[in-house]
Parts: C-alpha cells; sequence; structure tokens
C-alpha cells in the first residue's frame, strides 16, 4: 500500500509539473518594479477590506497588473458566510456581462479568419431575423436599413433586454419570455416576431444584442458556443475555470451571491442562488452566462492589452484589437458620461473628473458588481470581482481611483 501511495504521489507530482511547465503564468513583481507605489495599493486593500467589514459585500476579490506583470492580488472576506468559507484568489464567480467581451472576441476572431463581415446583415448568417420591423403607433415601420454585425458589437441594433425598461418592445420581450433557458436558435425565433425599439444605428440601447452575436457565432463557425469558446478562447489562454457553469469538482469554489439585507448587512440573493451556473445550460448566453475567476480573467485582459496575445499565443491580430477598443458609436450618440463604446467594450472619450477612469480606458462590468478596465496609457488592467447583487457602481468608483493614485506619473 506504501509502494502504490508513493508511486501515485509521483505521478501527480508530475502531472503538476507538466502542467506548469505548459501553463506558464502571468509573472508577479513588486508595484515599484513597475513605477507603482505599495504603500497606496496597500491603502485601496484597506478601504475593499473595509467595504466587507461594514457588510456592503461578503466577499472580493482585487487585482492590478502592470506591464504584464501581477503588482496585486488580494482575496478578503466570505464566498459562504455561513459556511465560514473564505473569499480565495481562485474563488469562482457569476461574472454576467463580463461575457459580452468574451463573445465580442469570439465573433472578431472570425472576422480575421475572413468568415464574417462586420456591416453584413445580421440576417445573412440568421434568416430568422429577416424582415425586422421599427415599432411605432399606429403602426410598425421598415427600417432604414439592415441591423448589422457591427450593430450588434457596440448595442446600436434596435434590440433591448426586457427587463430594464417598460416601453411596449420591452413588454413583448417579456410576454415571449426571452431571457428563458432555451437554445439561441430558439431565443432567435421568439425574437423574429418583435419589432426593433429604434432605428438601427441610430442610439446605443443596451440590449440581447450580444446574445444574438453569440448565435452568430455559432451559425458562421459550425460550432455551439461553449465548443468555440473552449477551442479558441479558453483554452488557447489556458481560462481553466472559465465556463457556461460550474461542474460539480468545482462547486465548493464557487461563491454564493448577496445582497442587502432590509434589517441590515447581507442576505443570500434566492433567485439568484436558484438560478442555473450548476449544470450545463440550453441557453448560452454570450451576454451574460460566463463563470470565472480573477486568475483566468486577467489572462483575458492581458491578451487584449497584448494587441492579441499572450504567451506566444495569437488569439487576435494587433489591428483588430486597436480597432475594437476604439470608440464606434455615431456622432452625438454616447454610452454613458464621457464613454462611447467599441466593439464589445465601453471606451472612455473624456478625462474623468472622478478619476475612476483613464482616458482611453477600455472594460465593462457584470450585474453580480463585478469590474475590469484596461488602460493602454497605463499598460494596466484593473480587475475587481464580487458577488452582489444588485449591481452596485460605487465599488468601483470608490476603488479605482485609488489603484489611479499608486501610479508613480515620474
Amino acid at each position: 500500500m506504501k509502494a502504490r501511495r508513493k508511486w501515485a504521489l509521483v505521478l501527480v507530482a508530475a502531472c503538476l509539473l507538466t502542467s506548469a511547465l505548459w501553463a506558464k503564468e502571468i509573472p508577479f513583481a513588486e508595484p515599484e518594479a513597475v513605477g507603482m507605489s505599495s504603500a497606496k495599493l496597500e491603502a485601496m486593500q484597506a478601504v475593499a477590506e473595509k467595504m466587507v467589514d461594514e457588510k456592503k459585500v461578503a466577499g472580493i476579490t482585487t487585482m492590478v497588473a502592470r506591464h504584464g506583470k501581477i503588482v496585486h492580488f488580494e482575496a478578503y472576506g466570505h464566498r459562504d458566510i455561513d459556511e465560514r468559507w473564505l473569499m480565495e484568489r481562485d474563488t469562482i464567480v457569476r461574472i454576467y456581462s463580463m461575457s459580452k467581451p468574451i463573445t465580442s472576441v469570439a465573433a472578431m476572431i472570425l472576422y480575421d479568419r475572413g468568415m464574417l463581415q462586420l456591416d453584413e446583415p445580421v440576417e445573412t448568417y440568421i434568416p430568422a431575423l429577416r424582415g425586422l420591423k421599427v415599432y411605432g403607433e399606429p403602426e410598425c415601420a421598415e427600417p432604414k436599413r439592415k441591423v448589422t454585425v457591427r450593430d450588434l458589437l457596440r448595442h446600436t441594433s434596435g434590440l433591448t433586454y426586457g427587463i430594464f425598461g417598460d416601453t411596449p418592445v420591452d413588454k413583448m420581450y417579456r410576454q415571449k419570455n426571452i431571457l428563458s433557458d432555451v437554445p439561441l436558435e430558439e431565443m432567435m425565433q421568439r425574437l423574429a416576431g418583435i419589432p426593433l425599439l429604434h432605428q438601427p444605428g441610430t442610439q446605443f440601447h443596451y440590449s440581447v444584442s450580444t446574445d444574438v452575436l453569440g448565435h452568430v457565432v455559432e451559425r458562421v463557425s459550425g460550432r455551439t458556443l461553449d465548443v468555440f469558446f473552449a477551442e479558441n478562447i479558453f483554452k488557447p489562454l489556458d481560462m481553466r475555470d472559465t465556463a457556461f457553469y460550474v461542474s460539480e469538482d468545482k462547486r465548493d469554489r464557487f461563491s454564493r451571491c448577496y445582497g442587502p439585507d432590509p434589517d441590515g448587512g447581507l442576505k443570500l440573493t434566492q433567485e439568484i442562488e436558484g438560478y442555473g451556473f450548476l449544470r450545463p445550460p440550453k441557453f448560452l448566453s454570450g451576454g451574460g452566462g460566463l463563470t470565472s475567476t480573477a486568475r483566468d480573467y486577467v489572462r483575458f485582459c492581458q491578451m487584449l492589452l497584448n494587441k492579441g496575445h499572450l504567451d506566444g499565443v495569437r488569439i487576435l491580430e494587433a489591428e483588430t484589437v486597436e480597432e475594437m477598443t476604439r470608440d464606434h458609436l455615431p456622432p452625438g450618440v454616447n454610452a454613458g458620461q464621457g464613454a462611447g463604446f467599441g466593439l464589445g467594450f465601453s471606451v472612455q472619450r473624456q478625462p474623468d473628473p472622478s478619476g475612476q477612469v483613464r482616458v482611453g480606458e477600455y472594460g465593462w462590468a457584470g450585474a453580480a458588481s463585478t469590474f475590469f478596465g484596461i488602460s493602454p496609457q497605463d499598460d494596466t488592467v484593473v480587475l475587481i470581482l464580487t458577488q452582489y447583487m444588485p449591481f452596485n457602481n460605487e465599488i468601483p468608483k470608490t476603488l479605482k481611483p485609488l489603484v489611479y493614485a499608486a501610479l508613480n506619473e515620474n
């Protein structure tokens, strides 16, 4: 028995060594080595920990990378308050709409291969969406032009979500249960009978555009979205814990989701706890269906900051990343104060008085209060992960300026 156990340990060690050799991790460095202040990053972390201590969030992970090196990576609080399970560096979280940049990258991979054209009508790839009208009273109108793939990427399609507004079109989305657990093909069939909220290309309106884009990826590639992600993004970048659901062997690392308790403190968001992520879904939501870890997502971000490559693996052409990360909204249209929108990301066009966002920074957030920002001018990635709903923008507004204050401007 002892000999068998010894050989088993040798085999495990060999597998770990092989894995370590195969997956080159992003290196760590002292902040001062990349022009940042350790003291100021520690001050930022103290504020993050105070949020936990004051029961504003149950747990929080903060990560900062600069010049291709991780200079700050801390987890604090709990992923499960009742069980006293700590939030750890490898805790798996729901990233919700931080799935959108991944789906956008998938589409642009097909663009790089010449298989997808940005200004091609979406109906070319999804015939079910042929003939969409624009909502109007007393009757719907013909669109002045077709919805394009570019419209999906920058949220100017005229689609909506159905859960954030109360327009007649939003009500139709709810009546047809657009965001239910059905295959993307069936979702397209349900969308087909609903008019657009506005003329394509005229307004920024956050919507199910990226879920439709996910089905474009499926139709063009001949792969289901989970398979395409795995083959073309997750495996090449070694994003080993990113998926549409958390497998049985990883569930002890999956964080629970909390929200405000009317009596003070935090309580489990039961409706979120009972929704998906523990079994393979029918609805492969490229708009909000993924789970991930800080380690995985920073690899995705670093690939983008590197203009499409990481550790010798190229995912996108450099010119494609540059195209994705510039503002694509029409003149006079914005996605927030001082913000435009690229092909999958918010892009900051103007200085932000709060210091939360740098000019040229691109990124996005997720419904459970997860955030990322990539600042090319600073060669920096900032990642903040919690599991708190409803969405709380005060978290990055508080922490990100403290990260940027840690930059040594000289």
